[in-house]
This record gives structure tokens, C-alpha cells and sequence, in this order.
């Protein structure tokens, strides 16, 4: 037997189902969402206890609930390890239960803690369509966001309140988790911190009114363009101030800048920067960003992510992208920051602390 011919047979045939699994990936996506529209993992969570598919289809309360649909949405995303699925004992009746495990938990919806605003972001018909046009970008240039809309994505988010407060809703529920793991991992970072923080592109505040409320003798302003602001809610101990980051940066001890440079090409970060170093107007004055840093070579659970975030980038930014720590340290550099840190926490992202 040639098992030179057989061993190349298996690698085709493993080639193969490895590409028709990606090619199917998108179902994994979609199948998440419909869990959330749904309110699937909720439905489990209040019944406190492992529940049955015919409970979770009462549960969903629809006149013309399609039962079997349901079950093989199950059946799917036990597979995909989203829920985790036990048999009854033979006493009762034969009929699977399903309960929650550490990846459903993340879909609760009534929760502050959740990814659920996130999948449906990113599972938007909005943001699902420039990835349809990735090869013309590459053929033509320009973004793909641009090429399918016609607009860039934030003047789309101006000009489209409900997509707007669909992205804006998917931002505030990465910051919180993400703000969550800089609190419980960079305890130092904030104490050292005196007099006023600034939030640049801060959203609609989820990240600064976190971190007010865990270190109340800082004072937050959060900033960010008026579009943005006008959906912002109240926080104690929270300024919103409307402006443009590209102009100027409200003056401040400490300025904090999460998930903004990577949207921006390096002229433009570098501008960015240079503003936020004039804004400190102290030597003893930090820039504290909270950003991927590419690895060469995989260290973590979401080095993975980290590569599918820069597609994202790609797609959706004229010119953003996610960068190496070789790529900071220039920007850095050219943005008026002579001195940094990379502190890794427990997230996707890194905190890089800068010091002119």
C-alpha cells in the first residue's frame, strides 16, 4: 500500500470539511442571535433549574411556535457547546433538558453583564453586508462599509438613529465587560490617578461612570462627537462634553482612550495623540489606551479574535487596523509619548500606559 497516496487522501479530505466549516461558519452566528431574540438562555435562567424544550417553547409564548424548528436550533448549539444538554431518569418523561453553561451565560439579556447587545451588532444586516463586498474593496480600494452603504460608518450611525443605538448599545456592553476587567486588574492604574479623567470617544459613558464609581476621587468627563452624547444617559460624578477629538481634548490629569485609535489610520491616530498629550498638561500627566496588541505567536484564548477583529477593521474603517506593539511604540512616539507600558488584563485588549 502507498501510504504516501493515502496520508495526502486524508489531508484533502480533512482540507475539505475544514473549508466547508468555514464556509457554514455564518450559521454559527446567526444561530446565536436567533438564541437572543429569543431570550433563550433568560428563559432557563428564571426557571432556576434545567428546562425541558417544551417549557422553553411555552415560555416563548408564541401562537404558532415552530416546536421542531426549535429543537434542531437546540440540538445545534448544544453541539456548539452554548448550552449543555442532560437526559432525564427513565421515571420521567424522555425529553432532553437543557441548561446553561459558561458560554450561554453570556447571552442573558436581563443582566448588565452580557454580550447579547454585541451579537446583535455584529449580526446586523448593517454590518453583515460590507462583508459581502471584501473582494471588491480589495480589487477597487476604498471600504467595504462605504461600498455597501454609501456612507462611511459613522456618518451612517448619524444619519440612522435605530442602527446608531444598535451600535451604540453593542460598544457599551464590550466597555463594561472590558472596564471590568481593567478594575479588578489595574487597581494601581487608577489610584495613582488624581484631579480630572477623560474618556476620548467614550461612547455613551458605560467605561468612565465605571470606573468613577469604583474610584470616586477622580472626576470624569466623557467625551465624545454630539450624536454620540445625545443618546448618553446621566451618571453620577459624569460630565458629557461634546467635541471633536481631531480638534481638541478637554484638558485633564489623565486621559483614558478605549477602542478609538484601531478605527483611525496612523496620521490620523498620530493627531489624535499629539491632542491628548496637549491636554496634559502636566509632566506627571498619563495616557492610559485600552487596545489590541497583535502577537506574533498565539499566547491566549483571544489571540483567534484578535485576527478576526482586524478583518473587522478592514471592512469597516477606511483605514483601521489592529496594530503590534512595534506599530504603538511609533505612534507613540510620533504622537509626543516618549514612555510606555503594556499591561496585559483579562480581556481581549491590553492597557498600553504612555508618558510624554
Amino acid at each position: 500500500m502507498n501510504t504516501q497516496i493515502g496520508s495526502e487522501d486524508d489531508a484533502m479530505l480533512s482540507g475539505q470539511a475544514q473549508i466547508l466549516q468555514y464556509t457554514y461558519g455564518a450559521l454559527d452566528g446567526m444561530a446565536i442571535r436567533c438564541c437572543v431574540e429569543l431570550h433563550i438562555a433568560d428563559i432557563i435562567n428564571n426557571h432556576g433549574r434545567p428546562t425541558t424544550l417544551s417549557e422553553i417553547s411555552i415560555a416563548i409564548d408564541s401562537p404558532s411556535i415552530n416546536v421542531d424548528g426549535l429543537r434542531r436550533l437546540m440540538k445545534f448549539l448544544v453541539h456548539r457547546k452554548v448550552f449543555d444538554e442532560m437526559a432525564q431518569s427513565e421515571e420521567e418523561e424522555n425529553e432532553p433538558l437543557y441548561s446553561l453553561n459558561h458560554c450561554s451565560k453570556w447571552l442573558l439579556c436581563d443582566t448588565d453583564v452580557t454580550l447579547a447587545p454585541l451579537v446583535m451588532m455584529r449580526t446586523n444586516p448593517v454590518t453583515l453586508l460590507p462583508l459581502h463586498v471584501l473582494s471588491r474593496s480589495i480589487n477597487e480600494g476604498g471600504t467595504a462599509f462605504k461600498a455597501a452603504h454609501r456612507e462611511e460608518l459613522f456618518d451612517f450611525c448619524l444619519l440612522n438613529s435605530e442602527f446608531n443605538r444598535v451600535f451604540n448599545e453593542g460598544m457599551a456592553c464590550i466597555a463594561r465587560i472590558t472596564t471590568y476587567a481593567i478594575i479588578s486588574d489595574y487597581k494601581d492604574g487608577f489610584l495613582g490617578s488624581k484631579g480630572t479623567l477623560v474618556d476620548v470617544g467614550g461612547g455613551i459613558g458605560i467605561a468612565i461612570s465605571e470606573i468613577v464609581k469604583a474610584y470616586p476621587h477622580l472626576k470624569g468627563i466623557n467625551f465624545d462627537l454630539s450624536h454620540v452624547i445625545s443618546t448618553a444617559p446621566t451618571y453620577d460624578g459624569i460630565t458629557h462634553v461634546v467635541g471633536d477629538m481631531f480638534e481638541s481634548i478637554p484638558p485633564a490629569e489623565t486621559i483614558f482612550i478605549k477602542c478609538v485609535l484601531h478605527d483611525w489610520s496612523d496620521d490620523d491616530c498620530i493627531k489624535i495623540l499629539q491632542n491628548c498629550r496637549k491636554a496634559i498638561s502636566k509632566e506627571t500627566g498619563k495616557l492610559m489606551i485600552v487596545e489590541i496588541v497583535q502577537q506574533p505567536i498565539a499566547h491566549d484564548i483571544f489571540d483567534d479574535v484578535r485576527l478576526s477583529y482586524d478583518l473587522v477593521m478592514f471592512s469597516h474603517f477606511s483605514a483601521g487596523r489592529e496594530r503590534t506593539e512595534r506599530e504603538w511604540k511609533k505612534l507613540l512616539d510620533e504622537g509626543g509619548f516618549s514612555r510606555y507600558n503594556i499591561i496585559k488584563i483579562p480581556a481581549l485588549q491590553s492597557i498600553i500606559e504612555a508618558f510624554p
